[in-house]
């Protein structure tokens, strides 16, 4: 993969450390398939990825892994083929299940160098902010993307700096307080839509993706 413009910006030292990064994806859906797209193009060649669901119409406005032909299929088989059409030096380790407690243990934490949370379940959630704080791993966690309609207002912050974000409101009940400011996190200041249903749209959670990758791409080369 010519990653040659990048070079221009950073130095072939810190493409040539990013493209040895180790990364966890955990749910590659709004948020994480805008992760998974851009750390790709910025040369990682090595992920996990973890998701249990398939695609359906209703992700076609928002998650850049979806299309009419691929409905229906594991969105971690698609973001595979994806990645090698973008990169065939790329190694992507597909784990098709749903993470809790029940297989949390299986998942080797200390090996990666950062771990990235865009799931939606809370649980999932506070099982990986333990896990990367006790092992001591950097993680970056997204927060809620649905009802927002002004991606101007997304930030990277600490879990203990959010604010009208529902989500990490429930996640700052769970988490201990100690913990909180360690816990990096993209979230929005915008205050959510009165409405009943998770209404979202293409921009806000492919911009909250973005800056995870930005957030990791800028803290390995310190801009």
């Amino acid at each position: 993969m010519n990653l040659n413009r990048l070079e221009l910006l950073i130095g072939k030292d810190n493409v040539e450390r990013i493209k040895k990064l180790n990364i966890l994806l955990v749910g590659i859906g709004g948020v994480g398939g805008y992760t998974f797209e851009s750390l790709v193009r910025c040369g990682v060649e090595n992920i996990t990825i973890i998701d249990y669901d398939k695609v359906d119409e209703t992700n076609l406005n928002r998650q850049i892994l979806t299309n009419l032909n691929n409905i229906g299929e594991f969105k971690t088989d698609i973001a595979e083929l994806r990645a090698l059409s973008i990169n065939s030096n790329i190694k992507v380790n597909k784990i098709t299940n749903f993470l809790d407690s029940s297989n949390i243990d299986t998942i080797d934490f200390s090996k990666f160098d950062y771990v990235i949370d865009a799931c939606d379940s809370i649980d999932t959630k506070v099982l990986l902010i333990n896990n990367c704080i006790y092992n001591k791993v950097k993680i970056i966690s997204s927060m809620g993307t649905a009802k927002k309609m002004d991606a101007s207002k997304l930030e990277i912050t600490s879990l203990d700096k959010t604010c009208y974000d529902p989500l990490a409101k429930i996640l700052r009940k769970k988490i201990d307080k100690k913990i909180q400011r360690k816990v990096i996190v993209v979230s929005s200041r915008e205050k959510p839509m009165d409405i009943k249903e998770l209404g979202s749209n293409s921009y806000v959670p492919a911009v909250a993706g973005l800056f995870i990758t930005n957030y990791i791409i800028n803290d390995i080369s310190k801009y």
